[in-house]
């Protein structure tokens, strides 16, 4: 993609929040050239608050992001949709705390960007390409970053039964996130249901917006819309925190067991290190891949 994009007209959604349980509007809305993707806090004087690495808060069962003292929480699915999808700039108004879980997937999201449309502009966009490997590690789980041409993924997962190991692999389009990753609904055990409850989380959880697992196999009635859908979720996740970079990733990155946590820390000590990347343009990135090609 040579140019910056926005959407074409506003679109809007309802919900309500994962963890809070609160009811929420969103709406996505047109942005300037080099805005990024900025929320923006309609209960509270549309106070902005930047996609950005530098507002990451909290990170345990969600991405959360806080500029000042305002809140946006479980901000990882739309992000992921508008990464994928190749939204660069938009205005979202959202009149509550969390972004709304919805059917705990991104499918309801690449919904609203085909309704919008996609706008673009004539400012070139620049990606993050990655020069050299960088990893994360912690007890066992790992997540690394690779140089490459693409954007390229590949996440393995363990969880306990009846899920087991899980592995995907492959380069992220708008086209192949739509139909493979994008459906992927957010799961958890029943067993830990009360432990989560009694932390103040999923207030809002359902089984009409998260796949619950018990140890004999899936609480939901209509079942799992793949075998693989956990695996495929934390992808969809990790996307999500990747686009707190700012800009469109050219890399290979491969996830062990990580979670949000080890996902943001890859992206701050990315960010952290302006030797790890480099900034260029579709058009230079061509004429590179071109030369390289020849010779």
């Amino acid at each position: 993609m040579r140019f910056e994009t926005t959407v074409l007209r506003p679109v809007e959604t309802t919900g309500v929040g994962l963890h809070s349980g609160a009811p929420v509007r969103i709406r996505i809305l047109p942005a300037p050239p080099s805005t990024g993707i900025v929320f923006l806090r309609t209960d509270l004087d549309n106070f902005p608050v930047p996609a950005n690495w530098r507002h990451v808060e909290r990170v345990s069962y969600a991405t959360s992001l806080m500029r000042g003292s305002v809140l946006i929480s479980t901000t990882e699915h739309l992000l992921s949709v508008f990464y994928s999808m190749g939204i660069d700039n938009v205005h979202v108004e959202i009149d509550n705390l969390e972004v709304p879980i919805l059917d705990g997937s991104g499918l309801p999201f690449v919904s609203l960007i085909e309704r919008a449309g996609i706008r673009h502009y004539r400012r070139k966009r620049r990606y993050l390409r990655i020069r050299r490997p960088v990893s994360v590690e912690d007890k066992g789980k790992r997540i690394s970053i690779l140089p490459a041409d693409s954007f390229r993924l590949t996440c393995d997962t363990d969880y306990p039964a009846p899920v087991g190991r899980q592995s995907i692999e492959m380069e992220v389009t708008p086209e192949r996130y739509a139909s493979e990753i994008a459906f992927a609904r957010t799961f958890g055990w029943e067993s830990d249901l009360d432990q989560l409850r009694n932390m103040g989380l999923i207030r809002g959880a359902s089984l009409a917006n998260a796949v619950c697992f018990t140890s004999a196999g899936v609480m939901n009635p209509e079942g799992l819309r793949a075998s693989d859908e956990c695996c495929r979720h934390k992808a969809l996740d990790l996307i999500g925190d990747l686009a707190l970079l700012g800009r469109p990733l050219l890399g290979h990155v491969i996830a062990e067991r990580a979670g949000h946590a080890m996902h943001t820390a890859l992206v701050a000590r990315i960010m952290s290190d302006a030797s790890l990347y480099e900034i260029l343009t579709f058009d230079q990135l061509a004429s590179r891949v071109a030369q390289a090609l020849v010779s």
